[in-house]
């Protein structure tokens, strides 16, 4: 091609050279020369682009988009629905005095470890002290009353209504020493459960009132987080289901599971409580602490690609460009799919590719149906 082209220029410039007198001294003779220089040119012109159409057909393979591919994987695809918790705990209480009274000790302080059972403080109880020494006093000699009259009644002397008086009046006795007793323990403030003192609200000779929180007890060895979830997941979480927990303040991330599952719909946002144990025996998860949490609503095995190569063409249908190799001539063909779900930029394929197919990459978006391209390596 190039030979033709330069035989060509050559010939002009002789033809040129042969006229060149007669084209100095002759202006009929140079406007002929002229038209019929101008037609070889146009012929030429021609031939030449006609020359580089059969060139650009045939030389296709400088043409050719380079692209690269990601083979498809089969693996496990679970997805997670994320929602926002809280945590809280069964062991995180309150006290309030039982009665009203005068706080005469507070045998405990903030931060102090203590056990079921043991007192905490104790309000003023001399009033009920003093009942109960009267009440005492009264028994024993109602006590007494009662014994002689038993003999009595058993020797036929005196009559049962005299013996009934006596039963009556002691026993009345004993149920208001008891009631008493109950009066006097209710003057105490006792520990419900092992824990730790967090915060103690009254002091020392104050007024405690059963309106009033007295002290905060807490043990976080066992806690749980709260969730609410919408009631469009309800079919899909159950008690078991797998949780992914993040506690963004201590950067701490832990698994668990669902322990229950509400069985109540709130009727204000559409959605049911889920609760999910945690072990805390580092004590660092406090109550009402924040907590991101992802609850596994779908796990499958199968075909798993990366997000990103999905396309989705003008009738809605997802599809990708798969890379077909024969002869060595590489072309890429559309491939319909069927994306069941999407998490964490990847796709779970149900249909349309298979394992180890070869999805374009780099490229996807500047080529089409059947083009031959050229597969680079990775």
């Amino acid at each position: 091609m190039k030979n033709i082209i330069s035989i060509l220029i050559i010939s002009l410039l002789l033809f040129s050279c042969e006229k060149k007198e007669e084209l100095s001294t002759n202006t009929t003779i140079l406007k002929k020369e002229k038209a019929s220089l101008k037609k070889q040119v146009d012929s030429i012109n021609k031939l030449l682009k006609n020359i580089e159409t059969k060139l650009a057909k045939l030389d296709t393979v400088k043409k050719l988009p380079i692209v690269t591919a990601i083979a498809s994987k089969e693996g496990v695809f679970k997805h997670y629905i994320e929602i926002q918790g809280t945590v809280k705990s069964d062991k995180s209480v309150e006290i309030h005095p039982e009665m009203g009274g005068t706080i005469s000790h507070i045998y405990v302080k903030e931060g102090q470890r203590v056990r079921r059972g043991q007192t905490l403080a104790q309000l003023d109880a001399s009033v009920v002290n003093n009942n109960i020494a009267q009440v005492k006093t009264q028994l024993t000699l109602a006590k007494t009353a009662f014994e002689r009259q038993a003999r009595l009644w058993k020797q036929k002397i005196g009559s049962e209504m005299q013996y009934l008086q006596a039963k009556a009046q002691k026993e009345g006795l004993e149920q208001n020493i008891n009631t008493l007793y109950a009066q006097a323990r209710k003057m105490k403030i006792i520990a419900p459960f092992n824990g730790t003192i967090d915060e103690i609200f009254a002091k020392t000779g104050a007024l405690a009132m059963p309106q009033q929180p007295f002290l905060r007890i807490v043990n976080l060895h066992k806690v749980y987080v709260e969730s609410e979830i919408t009631e469009t997941y309800l079919k899909n979480i159950k008690k078991g289901s797998e949780v992914l927990i993040s506690f963004p303040s201590l950067d701490k991330k832990i698994t668990s599971k669902i322990s229950q599952v509400g069985n109540f719909i709130n009727p204000n946002n559409r959605s049911f409580k889920a609760r999910i144990n945690i072990n805390n025996y580092n004590k660092v998860i406090k109550p009402n602490l924040l907590a991101d949490v992802k609850v596994k609503d779908f796990e499958g095995t199968g075909i798993i690609i990366p997000s990103y190569l999905v396309q989705k063409d003008q009738s809605g249908n997802h599809f990708v460009y798969v890379v077909r190799t024969k002869d060595s001539i590489s072309k890429v063909q559309k491939t319909l799919i069927t994306v069941e779900k999407e998490y964490n930029n990847e796709s779970f394929i149900t249909k349309g590719i298979q394992k180890n197919d070869l999805i374009l990459d780099k490229g996807a978006h500047t080529v089409k149906d059947n083009d031959q391209v050229i597969l680079a390596k990775q």
